[in-house]
């Protein structure tokens, strides 16, 4: 029977069959390899509870690597809400980070821009505004007092919500689909979900056609998984310059006639993103040395 993942516990998944009915299902074998809103072909194995056979094809996944491990967020996303907050102060490089992973991954990504009712908070917009100028789209909210305001951006598409912790994105879900949360009650006990709650990503609907995917609060990012082209290209703002440098296997770090560099310098480039990328590269290809296992770490 055809499944879709609702919510990925580690080593347990909640699904949903096509007609509504919930199962806790388990992975066949030792694999860990299923991600919440994955479809999924499974096999009954007593009432409520299933097996998980096959993923079936996915539109796009949302993932990080680091050298030590990797994790699987979320798969057939149409967009990615990354929550930032003036206070606690949120990371430029975590946001950036975040971008290019779903620019990579073909997911299309906004920032919402949370607790403007805090007097930092138009300073916190002055520092997105280089974000917006590439064509981020940057919605202040205040998830504490009306999320009505985000309800339109999640209309008829399935969204994943993703940030540091502390960034409100706890209070931003559970004002959206405050109705549906007593419903955890009905798998903690198949599930042992006690202990997981800063650990697992969770689908709810908002409505026949509209879901929102709540992730765990991260601090990093890991994109040990993009080669350097990759990371470059998933940046719209290298874009026009990626082909053009004096060398075809340019890196943007420091070679001569470097088109990305040259603009960076002509101002067509924020410095700070230039800086973000070679910075990241830099410490990647660190990384990359140190650990020649890291390909096979957390799988």
């Amino acid at each position: 029977m055809r499944a879709l993942v609702t919510g990925d516990f580690g080593r347990e998944y909640l699904a949903e069959l096509e007609d509504g009915k919930p199962l806790v299902c388990t992975r066949k074998g030792k694999k860990q390899d299923v991600a919440c809103g994955d479809f999924v072909e499974v096999s009954m194995s007593s009432p409520g509870h299933a097996r998980i056979d096959e993923i079936h094809p996915r539109r796009n996944v949302l993932f990080r690597k680091d050298a030590w491990r990797e994790k699987t967020l979320a798969a057939n996303i149409d967009q990615a809400v990354i929550i930032v907050a003036p206070r606690p102060s949120f990371s430029e490089m975590f946001l950036n980070l975040c971008l290019v992973a779903c620019e990579a991954a073909g997911i299309k990504p906004f920032i919402m821009l949370n607790k403007k009712d805090l007097p930092e908070f138009e300073e916190a917009r002055k520092s997105l505004a280089n974000f917006e100028k590439i064509g981020y789209p940057v919605m202040p909210m205040s998830a504490k007092f009306d999320v009505e305001p985000l309800r339109p951006y999640l209309d008829g598409k399935t969204t994943l919500l993703v940030g540091q912790s502390g960034m409100g994105k706890s209070r931003t879900v559970n004002n959206l689909v405050m109705r549906d949360v007593a419903k955890e009650a009905e798998f903690s006990e198949a599930l042992d979900s006690g202990k997981h709650t800063t650990t697992y990503t969770r689908m709810y609907r908002l409505d026949d056609t509209t879901a929102i995917m709540d992730s765990p609060g991260l601090q990093s990012f890991g994109l040990m998984h993009l080669p350097d082209d990759d990371i470059a290209y998933a940046m719209p703002d290298f874009r026009p310059f990626i082909g053009t440098c004096k060398f075809n296997d340019c890196a943007h770090i420091d070679e001569p006639g470097c088109n990305v560099i040259k603009a960076g310098e002509q101002g067509k480039i924020d410095a700070t993103r230039l800086t973000f990328y070679q910075v990241l590269v830099e410490q990647q290809r660190e990384l990359r040395v140190a650990h020649p296992d890291w390909k096979t770490y957390g799988r």
